[in-house]
């Protein structure tokens, strides 16, 4: 394993690549490659929109995943929050409010995280200053309790539907039987 690798059937062509490590990097595509597929199947394009505003928004390490045409398509995806104008104005305060939390503020240099941002926005009387940003940010730590809170209420739903047909398809037997 510790050979290197020939490409193709010609054994002139050597390069600096050993068979193990050929093999590792192809597993290691195919194994992204399946992941990012199953991953694609599960999450919609709306889903994928809102998971990637939220991470935009996260002010981890001076908001190094900050993007906003992210934060913007996220937005969108509220239209009852959010019209034509509230964008545009969410527009504008996008462009002030990233200058505005890495240089301004030591209060926004070690955040970790969305909630700790929205704490701070209000610690440091920026609510007002920045509505639009701090409604997204509520809308966005809202999302995934809302999201399990439909999700345990189908699961339940599920169960109840579940117990309810046994019963039925146990009477139908029982009638049967008789």
């Amino acid at each position: 394993m510790d050979e290197f690798y020939f490409s193709g059937k010609s054994k002139r062509k050597s390069s600096s690549i050993c068979y193990s490590h050929h093999l590792r990097v192809e597993i290691f595509c195919a194994v992204i490659d399946v992941q990012l597929q199953e991953l694609n199947d599960r999450f919609d394009v709306v889903s994928s929109n809102l998971l990637l505003g939220m991470a935009s928004l996260n002010p981890v390490n001076s908001f190094a995943n900050y993007d906003k045409g992210r934060i913007l398509t996220l937005a969108k995806c509220y239209p009852n929050e959010f019209d034509e104008v509230q964008i545009r104005d969410l527009s504008y305060q996008l462009d002030t409010f990233l200058i505005h939390m890495r240089c301004d503020n030591a209060k926004f240099s070690n955040l970790q995280g969305i909630s700790d941002l929205a704490k701070a926005l209000v610690e440091a009387n920026l609510v007002e200053t920045y509505s639009y940003i701090y409604l997204l940010l509520k809308l966005t730590l809202i999302l995934p309790v809302a999201t399990a809170t439909v999700e345990r209420a189908f699961l339940f739903m599920k169960q109840i539907k579940n117990d309810e047909r046994n019963k039925y398809e146990n009477l139908s037997r029982t009638i049967v039987k008789e």
